[in-house]
């Protein structure tokens, strides 16, 4: 069965995906020709830097009577429910930011059988630029209110139509589509800590250890669980070394 997808778009108060929080949140659904969407301001709980304020022009006074995001959250689920995931640099930014801000507020998203497409990874492994080089390069127009979430979101829409149409070779059915925008790997967690071999184990997708499958290193699974890592990353080093365990008692601590 053929799922909708959800293009969404998030402004937030910095870079930093398990601290930060939103201020302001768009999203497309698109199911064939049907199209619904949603858009709000954020109440972040918190003072609005002026550094991601000089990005995308939102201020604390423009939020001060915006919905928190506990207060948005049903609204949210209603529209990703059952859909895949699309964006602009998603992926890395506000797929994982999101997936964080719900477990602030006491939610789990779960994203467990979620295709995710970017269509800044199919930009970066074909030319390589910004949402708004990436509209002009495909496009031929100009991206107007960049940073603004629903022109994001909208914007992102054209690329990846443009994408479809440009390449003779683009991915021609989501499974494809997902993993060519993870690098041709297959996701384990949110936030790509782990990533699956062609084994089918798993393997760490950073740090010293990259690409080093993560049962032949309990040491560093156990760093992981003890650090500032989010909660999925830490459960799936927890199952890793519970496998581990069970394959080898004599590994268990």
């Amino acid at each position: 069965m053929i799922k909708p997808v959800c293009f969404f778009d998030l402004e937030t108060t910095g870079t930093d995906v398990l601290n930060d929080r939103i201020v302001e949140i768009a999203i497309v659904k698109k199911f064939f020709d049907e199209e619904s969407e949603f858009h709000s301001l954020v109440n972040p709980e918190m003072l609005i830097p002026k550094a991601a304020s000089d990005v995308h022009g939102i201020t604390d006074e423009q939020v001060a009577n915006s919905p928190k995001l506990i207060e948005i959250v049903p609204a949210i689920i209603g529209m990703i429910s059952g859909c895949d995931l699309a964006g602009y640099n998603s992926i890395s930014y506000d797929i994982p930011l999101l997936y964080n801000e719900f477990l602030r507020v006491g939610h789990h998203l779960d994203l467990t059988d979620v295709l995710f497409f970017d269509a800044f990874t199919v930009f970066k492994r074909r030319e390589g630029r910004t949402l708004s080089d990436a509209v002009k390069f495909y496009t031929g127009g100009e991206h107007k209110d960049a940073h603004g979430a629903m022109a994001d979101v909208r914007a992102t829409i054209d690329v990846f139509k443009a994408q479809r149409n440009r390449y003779d070779d683009f991915p021609k059915n989501r499974e494809e589509l997902a993993r060519y925008s993870n690098y041709d790997r297959q996701r384990a967690d949110v936030s790509r800590k782990f990533s699956i071999d062609k084994d089918g184990d798993y393997i760490f997708a950073f740090g010293k250890h990259q690409d080093k499958k993560a049962k032949t290193e309990p040491d560093y699974l156990r760093w992981i669980i003890e650090k500032d890592f989010p909660p999925d990353t830490k459960e799936l080093a927890k199952t890793i070394l519970d496998t581990m365990a069970r394959e080898d008692p004599d590994k268990r601590e």
